[in-house]
């Protein structure tokens, strides 16, 4: 299995050091030819407005957004999550477009705002997920396509999948729980 990561910006050296431990292949994608014979990818957290431009420099946006119409499944964390949602409701970022969700960049507040808790999220067991916030933006709006992952105690939806889309508004890769990667995997190989 060849899993990429966008390394435009932003955490991808994190993700690809927990696909290296759950034995997969993982590469690095910075040019349209790295999309080639990818079977996922996924798109790290970072700064969406700096993610954004990159993928237009490097004439990605286009060739990912293709990829993700012709069934390549995606994972986006934190800025990857705005990235690939229809709609950012607090930005004229420039999206993928490829996921019916809205959602609102920053929308816990600045740095200093950042913070951790635990998460239920069913899908990947009893056990709580480390849910690390960082600028994080939360998901407004979805259409009946998709379904809510994890919530905070709030009921504030953080993670979601529409069929082999995955986002969280968090960041899994910051943890040592390969958990969330394990489940994206999974649907990359069709087992969930």
């Amino acid at each position: 299995m060849r899993i990429g990561v966008l390394a435009s910006q932003g955490a991808f050296a994190e993700h690809i050091a927990i696909l290296q431990c759950l034995e997969v292949e993982a590469l690095p994608v910075r040019l349209p030819r790295e999309l080639v014979g990818l079977d996922g990818l996924i798109i790290p957290g970072g700064e969406s407005t700096s993610i954004s431009k990159l993928m237009l420099d490097y004439r990605l946006a286009n060739e990912i957004r293709n990829l993700s119409r012709n069934g390549l499944p995606m994972f986006g964390t934190c800025a990857g999550m705005i990235l690939i949602a229809n709609k950012i409701s607090d930005s004229d970022v420039e999206s993928l477009g490829v996921m019916d969700i809205t959602v609102r960049r920053n929308a816990f507040g600045r740095q200093r705002e950042s913070f951790e808790t635990e998460l239920s999220i069913p899908v990947l067991g009893e056990k709580p997920f480390p849910g690390i916030f960082i600028r994080a933006p939360l998901i407004e709006e979805t259409s009946s396509r998709v379904e809510i992952i994890a919530r905070l105690a709030d009921g504030t939806s953080v993670a979601a999948r529409q069929g082999r889309l995955l986002v969280s508004a968090f960041h899994p890769e910051l943890t040592n729980d390969l958990r969330f990667h394990q489940y994206f995997l999974d649907i990359v190989t069709g087992h969930r």
